[in-house]
């Protein structure tokens, strides 16, 4: 394996790089997203650098692979997967598809990771989860890519989290992973010079589900706790926007801005807000650093508490940014 500081470096780096070339590359190709009343942003903005991490991504996923001996089934599930909700992504955004369509590549992708966490394991469950995952994140870190900086820093957050819960070439990921959302990150925090695009936030969902797959079939229930704190924030305000929509009747695929996040932008901006939930972030980090040796009922309890606490955050900001 290569030294962690240049494995980093090479990540970042490259998605940094990458995400330069997607930029001009969009530019362009008048490939822009315009401002509009479903829209967070107030300028045509280009999208689709989100490309530049899939690239170092991959690219890190095909080196680990071919320093196996013999090649794991999950890694057979993962790649494939990854490159088909990149490939989805991408298409959506150059001519945009209907929700429906792009969900069903996406089950397509779920499964292909299932099947690998299936495989691996030789359990049913780690492959039940490991599609239910991949179909929620790739949606959840979808839905929640509107303001700038926010899907990417809570992604390198995330993975972060699983390069200190696993180990082996899934920690490697990991760190890449990490490292390429790094790379992107001042291209669009706190000012967006290029948005992820479909392409980027699918991807990353896909991945942070590869990287909770490989959490399922290698970790014991405790640690398995803790690898589902990364992603409190996102679930809790996709979820309770999403309850809130489909109890009212709305059209709840279609695009809005009714997102906590969103409405924490329209009144404190985009870096407050992104600041707000990289330090609700922070805390998951050192709940999984402190608690990563206890017991199921410790990390359980933890990761409730976090959850609930999530939900209290959730209407007493929601309260307070919509006043």
């Amino acid at each position: 394996m290569p030294g962690l500081m240049v494995w980093l470096g090479a990540a970042a780096g490259g998605a940094a790089v990458g995400t330069w070339l997607a930029r001009r590359y969009a530019l362009r190709g008048n490939l822009l997203d315009q401002p509009g009343e479903r829209r967070s942003h107030q300028v045509p903005t280009p999208r689709g650098g989100g490309i530049a991490i899939v690239v170092v991504v991959v690219a890190a996923g095909l080196f680990l692979v071919s320093q196996q001996a013999r090649l794991d089934a999950l890694w057979m599930g993962f790649l494939p997967g990854l490159l088909i909700v990149a490939a989805i992504g991408w298409w959506d955004d150059h001519r945009p598809l209907s929700p429906w369509s792009r969900l069903a590549v996406q089950a397509v992708a779920a499964l292909m990771l299932a099947a690998g966490a299936g495989w691996q394991s030789g359990q049913w469950l780690p492959a039940l989860l490991s599609f239910g995952t991949a179909m929620v994140l790739v949606n959840v870190w979808n839905f929640m890519d509107g303001i700038n900086g926010l899907a990417s820093s809570q992604a390198a957050l995330s993975a972060l989290a699983y390069a200190g819960l696993l180990t082996g070439e899934w920690r490697w990921l990991a760190l890449a992973l990490f490292a390429a959302c790094l790379g992107f990150l001042p291209f669009n925090f706190p000012k967006a010079r290029i948005f992820l695009g479909d392409v980027g936030s699918g991807a990353l969902g896909y991945a942070l589900a590869g990287l909770l797959a490989a959490a399922l079939v290698a970790l014991p229930p405790a640690k398995i706790t803790l690898a589902l704190l990364p992603f409190c924030a996102f679930l809790v305000d996709a979820g309770f926007t999403l309850t809130g929509r489909i109890l009212r009747g709305e059209r709840w695929w279609t695009p809005h801005v009714g997102h906590l996040y969103q409405a924490g932008a329209r009144r404190v901006g985009h870096a407050r807000v992104t600041l707000v939930y990289m330090a609700f972030g922070g805390v998951s980090l050192l709940l999984i650093n402190v608690l990563s040796s206890e017991a199921l009922v410790v990390t359980g309890s933890a990761a409730m508490v976090m959850y609930g606490v999530g939900g209290v955050l959730w209407f007493w900001l929601r309260r307070g940014w919509r006043g």
